[in-house]
């Protein structure tokens, strides 16, 4: 019997249409179990140097939060043999790239504690110098914002960064590592030194001439190659003179003159007139 006129019965366009739709959701099924991998074929099932494959071709493409996650799996899984050692590597790497500063320096402190033999130690050095030196990036603004708030503590990153380029120098001075780790040495102990000179004209120019003078000859004292040194002996001699100090004084002016003969205070006695937050202070140039 024919169907009539009013009757809900699909037509042949329609179940075309369906099993056509039917198909178009499989085939995308299907695309998205290769794309994220089938269950037989994920981080958590993954055969170990499949895994490993899949994590690095995360970090070479830029997703180091995929990549951080992808290391991690492979560790829990496999947390022993030199994949996972390579793993421990590289995702410190990439929380360090990702942002995570905290979990990058656990890492890879946690790294060269384990596997200090590890033939890429030095370079676990390296990276925990890099992780320190790029928390430092927040450095001129607090100088500038938060001027009465200059404590050697705000130095903390800066210290730590060149202790730990100055440890990597000293175990492995023939890394190629080495070079660029002793270039960021300079400009960190330079930085410090600026840093150390920008709290002592502030103290210089509130009369605070105790604590300018501390501050000077602690420039003096612990960072007597940096070009800050020139200026550490003009504040403390400008320090001595408002202490009535007047024999140091001359004593350190004599200093200033033969190893900085042209520095400005020597022909301006009320050198520097206001505190100079960020003179010298040229950006590092080096790469990572």
């Amino acid at each position: 019997m024919r169907p009539s006129s009013g009757s809900t019965t699909p037509s042949l366009f329609s179940l075309h249409a369906a099993r056509l739709l039917a198909v178009v959701a499989l085939v995308a099924l299907l695309g998205a179990c290769s794309m994220f991998g089938t269950k037989g074929n994920t981080i958590d099932t993954m055969p170990l140097e499949p895994l490993y494959n899949r994590s690095h071709s995360f970090l070479e493409a830029g997703n180091y939060s995929g990549a951080a996650r992808a290391f991690q799996r492979l560790i829990a899984r496999f947390p022993s043999g030199p994949y996972s050692e390579q793993a421990q590597l590289e995702l410190a790497y990439a929380q360090y790239k990702d942002n995570q500063p905290d979990e990058a320096l656990s890492t890879i402190n946690r790294f060269i504690k384990t596997y200090p033999a590890n033939k890429h130690v030095d370079y676990a050095y390296y990276l925990r110098g890099l992780i320190n030196f790029d928390r430092t990036s927040g450095f001129f603004e607090r100088i500038t914002k938060r001027t009465g708030g200059m404590t050697r503590r705000d130095q903390g990153y800066n210290l730590q960064a060149f202790d730990d380029f100055s440890e990597l120098s000293r175990r492995f001075p023939d890394s190629a590592y080495t070079a660029d780790a002793r270039q960021r040495m300079i400009y960190l102990r330079n930085l410090l030194a600026q840093y150390e000179i920008n709290v002592a004209e502030f103290y210089l120019q509130r009369k605070a001439y105790i604590a300018s003078a501390d501050r000077s000859q602690y420039v003096i004292e612990h960072y007597q190659q940096a070009p800050q040194t020139g200026d550490a002996l003009a504040i403390l001699a400008r320090s001595y003179l408002a202490l009535d100090r007047t024999k140091l004084a001359e004593q350190t002016r004599d200093v200033l003159a033969l190893n900085y003969p042209d520095h400005p205070y020597l022909s301006d006695p009320k050198w520097p007139h206001a505190p100079s937050l960020l003179r010298k202070m040229i950006p590092f140039s080096g790469h990572h």
